[in-house]
């Protein structure tokens, strides 16, 4: 049995193939459009999707839409009424969009399937699971577990913006849920906006900007309260209710009411330009530390009413790696899994699984001593040899061979050691937000000067900005407290104390940008201001090649840690295709590009030339 996934018309668009209940491909839109977040429909993804299965669309049994569109449309109508007259002029932008085409969104389907192929509408069939049971299936049913507790917390799909569940066998029951408008993943992007950054993509930049809180200053005591008092109410069993006077998300063009945020914490909000204060430190911390209350509440309430010793985690709020790593360290449940893809794009993997499990209820057997069925997240489109070639060729590269995987990774080690950048192209992309060693930036994490360098002169982004370990597996726990494997970098861990350097007296009175970096440990490029680290352990059985790498570097260092950030630029998707590879090697000043077993040196190649200036072709995240 053959299934597609889609998740389309929001954010973050995507597909993914199933084949009795094998996750085959699963690939964003935006890897092929280049347009960051791209929410058309995903017909590059699709394509992709269905070649790599050799199939065609009427070979398919079903085709599952992650959301029900009608629903949706549903809880727009009774949220104007409810806060009627607010909100006619978003209604008014709304609704023609609606009534034009969201509203017939099977027939739009089924014409956007038409371009890419004949399909027979009689033969297969197109389901529409609700929003959360899509995110839910995408976790528990590829984890290893054959029972555990699932936890969905995301902006709000149809209805339901979190829910608790419980997956047994081929089964997903949901046992609660928080109702629009009371929403975790909106109250923390209230928070985005109101600090500066972009809804829907800025979230982790108000996540790397909190550790800069004063944790221990009265201001930021003083902005929890007024959240906890003003914005939001927190219940024990995770419930949550959120003062539509202070937001304006429900029927509003904006998250939050400007005005009375200002009253109530004393500070405009932030326009993307303005500079970043000690103040915006604050808020973000605050936000970030209610936001983890919220989320081990709900957690406490899950373990309560399924017993489950297994958590597994979706939805956007699920991509919170530092309310992850605090969720772990509780010790609520025997082991975490969390969805990598757990925003949007994951909901067509979970779509097509719920269409195997739930609709078409397939068996499932789960084994807890063996890896979940992801694959490492690598689903994404590979390139052959004679490709990698062609482009190399198109653009009058300049490069080396090595066929040889052990000289390979020496020389490319060595690069590293001597404090080199090194764009890394390998096998399969990466499912996800998260570049997870084959569409990566490597560097030396022992560097003090990396992460400015990475962050001014190759990424184009925030100096605030943190870059996140990779470390052979085996050795993680000698320089992270990490008791677990965190294979899809979703959880925030200490740096071991012996390799912490204290801050000098009265760090915490320095303004952000002295504060960026002091040396914190033996790994500054990697350590963040609370001494954290947001880690990925490699593991030699889903990823070879990287982990090859690290034990070289390991032979030759004596540390197994690296640095590994996406490869592309602020605003850009991480690249795909070995063309993409390439233009962001020389748009930028990596040193060294390292696609399969070809080696490109920058200072080899030819001045690179556009037609346009490119960076205001990107539009910043």
């Amino acid at each position: 049995m053959t299934i597609l996934g889609i998740s389309a018309f929001y954010h973050d668009s995507a597909a993914a193939l199933i084949q009795d209940g094998e996750i085959l491909a699963a690939v964003q839109e935006e890897r092929f459009s280049r347009k960051k977040h791209d929410a058309s429909f995903p017909t590059a993804s699709v394509r992709y999707c269905l070649e790599f299965a050799g199939c065609s669309l009427n070979d398919l049994d079903a085709i599952v839409f992650y959301e029900k569109p009608l629903l949706k449309f549903e809880r727009l109508l009774e949220t104007y009424y409810a806060f009627a007259p607010r909100g006619l002029r978003s209604f008014m932008a709304a609704m023609p969009v609606w009534l034009k085409e969201k509203l017939f969104l099977k027939k739009i389907i089924w014409e956007e399937l038409g371009k890419i192929g004949a399909v027979d509408k009689k033969k297969v069939k197109l389901l529409f699971p609700e929003h959360h049971l899509s995110h839910a299936a995408s976790a528990f049913y590829p984890s290893p577990y054959n029972k555990a507790a699932i936890l969905t917390m995301d902006g709000v799909g149809e209805w339901a913006t979190g829910s608790i569940s419980l997956g047994e066998g081929n089964r997903i029951t949901v046992l609660k849920e928080i109702g629009f408008p009371h929403s975790l993943g909106l109250f923390y992007s209230a928070f985005t906006y109101y600090c500066g950054f972009k809804v829907n993509s800025g979230e982790y930049k108000l996540m790397g900007l909190a550790p800069y809180g004063d944790e221990k200053s009265e201001r930021v005591a003083q902005y929890r309260q007024l959240i906890k008092s003003k914005l939001i109410d927190l219940k024990e069993d995770g419930s949550l209710y959120l003062d539509q006077e202070y937001f304006d998300y429900a029927v509003g063009l904006r998250m939050a009411q400007d005005h009375k945020w200002h009253q109530l914490f004393g500070i405009a909000r932030r326009k993307e330009t303005d500079p970043l204060e000690q103040s915006h430190c604050d808020l973000a911390l605050a936000a970030q530390q209610v936001l983890e209350e919220a989320v081990i509440n709900l957690a406490k309430e899950a373990k309560r009413i399924t017993g489950a010793d297994y958590l597994c985690l979706a939805g956007g709020v699920a991509l919170n790696c530092v309310a992850n790593g605090k969720l772990e360290s509780l010790g609520l449940f025997r082991k975490l899994f969390i969805q990598p893809a757990a925003g949007d794009a994951g909901g067509a993997l979970g779509a097509a699984l719920a269409g195997y499990y739930t609709y078409y209820e397939k068996e499932r057997i789960a084994d807890e001593s063996e890896a979940d069925r992801l694959k490492g997240s690598y689903l994404g489109t590979d390139f052959t040899d004679v490709q990698i070639h062609s482009a190399l060729l198109k653009y009058k590269a300049t490069y080396q061979k090595i066929d040889r995987e052990e000289d390979l990774m020496q020389k490319v080690a060595r690069l590293i050691a001597a404090g080199q950048v090194v764009g890394w192209h390998q096998g399969r992309m990466e499912f996800g937000p998260r570049a997870l060693g084959n569409r990566s930036i490597l560097a030396d994490a022992r560097n003090p000067d990396m992460q400015k360098k990475l962050n001014l002169k190759i990424k184009y982004r925030e100096g605030f900005r943190p870059f996140a370990p990779v470390v052979l597996a085996e050795d993680a726990g000698a320089y992270f407290d990490l008791k677990s494997s965190s294979p899809y970098m979703l959880l925030v861990k200490p740096i071991r104390p012996e390799r912490q350097i204290p801050y000098p007296e009265g760090f915490h009175a320095q303004n952000l940008s002295d504060k960026l970096y002091f040396l914190r440990s033996d790994l500054p490029a990697v350590t963040h201001v609370d001494y954290s680290a947001r880690i990925q352990t490699v593991h030699k059985e889903s990823n070879h090649r990287l982990w090859a790498l690290l034990q070289s570097f390991r032979l030759q260092t004596g540390c197994s840690v690296m640095i590994n950030t996406s490869f592309n630029v602020r605003g850009e998707p991480i690249v795909n295709s070995p063309e993409d590879a390439f233009k962001c090697f020389m748009r930028t000043e990596m040193d060294c590009l390292v696609i399969g077993n070809y080696i490109l040196h920058k200072d080899q190649q030819l001045p690179w030339k556009e037609a346009a200036d490119w960076k205001h072709l990107i539009e910043a995240d």
